[in-house]
């Protein structure tokens, strides 16, 4: 077994699922888990001043070359999504894979099936790694860790590749938007990074969507449902018609590619009060600043109906798209694709429906595309990854990393 899918496995048994009802930093302690680990490995590696600070891995390997070459960052997150367990994790090892239907879990008769997932046949006669139906895989973004730290522990045992200096970041709470909150870019040393966040092998992604979150409060008035007539006003009932009047064709799963939406991904209430919790994407600057007009609107048009302060919307900017920060740059996009060109993946340029921490960064001064890590189906049961993808990923950041020693003008 390769030491990246050695790497990985160990990392996926680490529960590190992040929390958005907490407000501490990390949002789980159990974050911290995994930190100390990597903290401990990249100190292994002999890497100095590596450190652990308010949740953030931070390590550095120095540059082993005469030449001025940039330094470049290398950025993966260490929490797993709120929405489906990370606890327990049992991956599973699919060796040559023939094609058919993938029993996960037989005492739940849970089945992984090309007929639901057909991407599946592009991988017939590889290994892949799936989950057993009860948990997700943690590849999003424990894939990304392992494929940046065996590619350090490469550098470290090839003291003969130059290159120069590599700053390594792993973050907490990346999948509640917080992941750069408190990222020290200044101390990071980087000129510019990458995130290794994304999906299928050869994904190359500097485009994201603009991102708002909005809180959509209804208030009724609840009264004993025996004497309610005229009386009563339901909050449930309110909030229904407010998320009918919402387009329902621009929602996530009719949409694809430049295409935005509104989602509706979850709702607490009863009669007195409903909440709808809403999250806002658009690549377009103009498109969003509409679509956020339109909920605003929408409680403006109801509460006419229905009476003032029965709806009340909360709008909170999440992150933007990073296409302008990368195009100033665009020789860390170029490099990226020649990279994966050289050791025979091809380039998947295309824009990421979601955003990482890159999105964020690149607004902090530290330009960071984003290299695939070979995964796909995250936040679910269904989430696999094949193992030469894994492998590939890591000879892509190698080779990006000499790229640039090889032409370090950019």
């Amino acid at each position: 077994m390769s030491s990246v899918i050695e790497r990985f496995l160990s990392y996926v048994a680490i529960d590190t699922q992040s929390s958005e009802d907490s407000q501490t930093t990390p949002s789980t302690a159990k974050q911290l888990n995994l930190a100390q680990l990597l903290e401990q490995e990249l100190k292994e590696l002999g890497l100095p001043d590596v450190h652990i600070q308010e949740g953030y891995v931070y390590g550095t390997l120095p540059a082993h070359s005469a030449k001025a070459i940039p330094a470049i960052g290398l950025i993966a997150h260490m929490d797993t999504s709120p929405d489906f367990s990370g606890a327990h994790v049992r991956a599973q090892l699919v060796e040559n894979y023939d094609g058919k239907d993938i029993l996960l879990n037989p005492e739940q008769n849970l089945v992984l099936s090309p007929a639901d997932f057909p991407e599946l046949l592009d991988y017939i006669g590889k290994t892949l790694i799936t989950t057993d139906g009860t948990t997700l895989l943690g590849a999003d973004d424990k894939a990304g860790i392992a494929e940046i730290m065996t590619a350090i522990a490469y550098l470290t045992a090839h003291p003969e590749m130059e290159h120069g200096k590599i700053c390594v970041a792993f973050t907490p709470d990346e999948e509640i938007g917080r992941g750069a909150d408190h990222f020290d870019v200044a101390g990071f040393g980087a000129e510019f990074a990458y995130t290794v966040d994304g999906g299928p092998i050869g994904e190359l992604e500097y485009e994201n969507f603009n991102a708002a979150k909005a809180i959509v409060k209804v208030k009724g008035r609840n009264v004993h449902p025996g004497n309610a007539k005229n009386k009563m006003i339901n909050s449930i009932l309110l909030a229904n018609e407010y998320i009918a009047k919402l387009p329902p064709q621009e929602t996530p799963a009719a949409t694809e590619g430049y295409e935005g939406f509104y989602h509706l991904n979850d709702i607490r209430g009863d009669v007195e009060e409903t909440t709808l919790y809403y999250i806002i994407r658009d690549f377009d600057e103009t498109s969003f600043a509409k679509r956020k007009e339109t909920m605003l609107n929408l409680a403006e048009e109801l509460n006419q109906k229905h009476g003032t302060g029965r709806f009340q919307v909360e709008i909170t900017e999440q992150y933007k798209n990073m296409k302008e920060k990368i195009q100033p740059v665009m020789h860390i996009v170029d490099k990226a694709q020649k990279a994966m060109e050289a050791v025979g993946v091809k380039p998947l340029i295309k824009p990421i429906r979601g955003g990482t921490d890159g999105a964020r960064l690149s607004f902090m001064g530290l330009p960071t595309p984003n290299l695939f890590t070979g995964g796909h189906n995250y936040h679910g049961r269904y989430e696999f990854i094949p193992t030469f993808a894994m492998e590939k990923s890591v000879e892509v950041i190698l080779k990006i990393i000499e790229l640039y020693a090889e032409e370090p003008s950019h």
